[in-house]
């Protein structure tokens, strides 16, 4: 247990850590951050200290008027936060404040909160905007010889246009200092730029618009990190099952990875190690890498909990919020004894969507987080452990019937293989007219179907005659695009269809049915418990 500090003309003798949590819950806020605030109230609290919750969220348990001493049902603003604690310190000793558990929105007060002399525990200030300033992280990385997609600051119409010509289109947009994706998009010509523009300066707030090189067809990975000034452990090192440029909330991931090399992962613990030490990370840390034809990226780097935590500490059975609120008062992290995990099971992530509440919505995905929770699947293989999490959101894999498949360009060539894996799983297969011809070319069973577009008897009215089971739409960007198949979409989720708008999703559903078709019985709720035991 940490040496608590002393401070004479207290009138308690308890030391006080102020936690503030991440404001009313929403949509790309995620529930996971206020999961950590209460695991930091509760750690600090067993650790000896007097814990101050400042959060305005009616939801979440981190607002319960018995998890911390005290609660602040305020706004997280500067000037509420500061109010608060100037009150707090005609009370007692104030060892700091903990920015780093409620995602974004309190990361946005570490300066206010430095320039008023607030002591803020963990990674200081300047150290979250080196990681948060587009041009001071990329010179560090630079100078540390870690590679990023080729990218460019923007804050006008003409200053993203020349931007993106230089980098090359398709070009993912974001503004600055966001969380959940809010306002992220992929574009892939300069008027989508300019409408995106019109909007998201606006958002941004003042700060630049970043613009980043679309690495098509990359694996993304996330990591988290635990670290103080002389150690770090690389907690959990997850695999998206969606390609790069879904957002990390809305794709399934799982961990330890399922594709890729030993070395790869290697390489990408000791790339998270070097990031943690060179930005000063004391506290959690999450990375966001892509992969793309075997090199590594760095995409982003969060000085702070990521949404992933809570599903790292119960994959792994490390509580790293618990860990990193005792390393911010000042306990070493090294007297937690943690070691590199070989783990005997895979845990596999999968979101939750509200899609069905909302008319009008579409369920592609993309860089702006839309799901609303999360579900969890484990077992001791990858295939398991995906068709235990797709049961445990609600999605029902058939194990016979016909599969609709309609797919970009682009997606063609590899929807042949899913194409034959389903006919040999017993499927039939109907198809649009470019995806049908791709698979007779190579010899697939296929019966074409119209579009919507194309007149009736059309693809919404073999769904709304039950004569489809399973959806594989991956469809062009473009509103143009978007909007002639949405109501085949809109049609299957209202129905209850599996509906992947991804080959990488489809391709993880096709190995759940498989281990549904022979193993299905044998699909047994086990304790996570049991598989940390060994």
């Amino acid at each position: 247990m940490t040496t608590l500090p002393s401070c004479e003309s207290c009138p308690t003798d308890r030391t006080k850590i102020v936690i503030l949590g991440g404001g009313p819950n929403r949509i790309g806020q995620g529930i996971e951050f206020d999961y950590c605030c209460v695991h930091a109230v509760m750690a600090l609290r067993e650790a000896g200290f007097e814990t101050i919750m400042v959060n305005c969220n009616p939801e979440t348990v981190s607002t319960d008027y018995d998890t911390a001493d005290r609660l602040y049902f305020e706004p997280l603003t500067a000037e509420d936060v500061l109010e608060i604690i100037y009150k707090e310190q005609t009370k007692g000793c104030l060892l700091g404040v903990i920015v780093q558990f409620g995602g974004q929105t309190p990361l946005k007060l570490a300066r206010a909160l430095q320039d008023a002399q607030i002591p803020i525990l963990g990674t200081s200030p300047d150290a979250i905007d080196l990681a948060e300033d587009r041009e001071r992280f990329q010179i560090l990385l630079h100078k540390l010889g870690l590679r990023q997609p080729a990218n460019g600051l923007a804050r006008s119409v003409e200053e993203a246009e020349e931007a993106a010509e230089k980098i090359g289109y398709p070009v993912v947009v974001r503004p600055s200092y966001v969380l959940g994706g809010r306002a992220m998009e992929i574009t892939y010509d300069s008027a989508a730029l300019r409408r995106y523009m019109e909007k998201a300066v606006y958002i941004s707030g003042g700060h630049p618009i970043l613009i980043d090189l679309y690495l098509q067809d990359a694996i993304e990975v996330d990591v988290d990190v635990v670290a103080d000034t002389d150690t770090v452990f690389v907690a959990g090192i997850m695999e998206h099952i969606e390609e790069a440029g879904i957002h990390s909330g809305d794709s399934s991931c799982c961990l330890p990875p399922h594709s890729l090399s030993p070395d790869l992962v290697r390489e990408i613990a000791r790339q998270s190690e070097i990031l943690a030490r060179a930005i000063g990370v004391v506290g959690l840390m999450n990375v966001q890498f892509a992969i793309k034809d075997g090199a590594v990226y760095i995409l982003e780097v969060n000085p702070r909990a990521s949404r992933t935590v809570p599903f790292v500490a119960k994959a792994t059975g490390i509580p790293i919020a618990k860990i990193a609120a005792r390393v911010m008062a000042g306990e070493p992290l090294k007297n937690f004894g943690l070691n590199p995990q070989i783990l005997t099971h895979v845990s596999v992530k999968s979101p939750v969507f509200p899609f069905a509440r909302f008319p009008g919505v579409d369920v592609v995905l993309g860089p702006e987080m839309k799901s609303t929770g999360e579900v969890m699947g484990i077992d001791r293989s990858f295939a398991r452990a995906y068709a235990k999490a797709q049961i445990g959101a609600g999605m029902r894999l058939p194990l016979t019937g016909t599969c609709f498949i309609s797919v970009k360009d682009r997606d063609k060539g590899a929807a042949i293989t899913l194409a034959w894996q389903l006919v040999n799983l017993g499927f039939d297969l109907i198809a649009t007219t470019g995806t049908a011809a791709a698979l007779n070319e190579a010899g697939v069973p296929v019966r074409r179907v119209n579009k919507v577009y194309e007149g009736q008897p059309h693809i919404v009215d073999a769904i709304i005659n039950d004569e489809v089971q399973m959806m594989i739409n991956t469809t062009a960007s473009g509103a143009q695009m978007l909007g002639d198949s949405f109501s085949l979409r809109r049609t299957g989720l209202m129905r209850g269809i599996p509906n992947y708008t991804t080959l990488a999703g489809a391709r993880a559903a096709v190995e759940a049915i498989v281990v549904l078709q022979n193993e299905g019985e044998a699909l047994d709720p086990v304790s996570i418990q049991s598989y940390l035991a060994g």
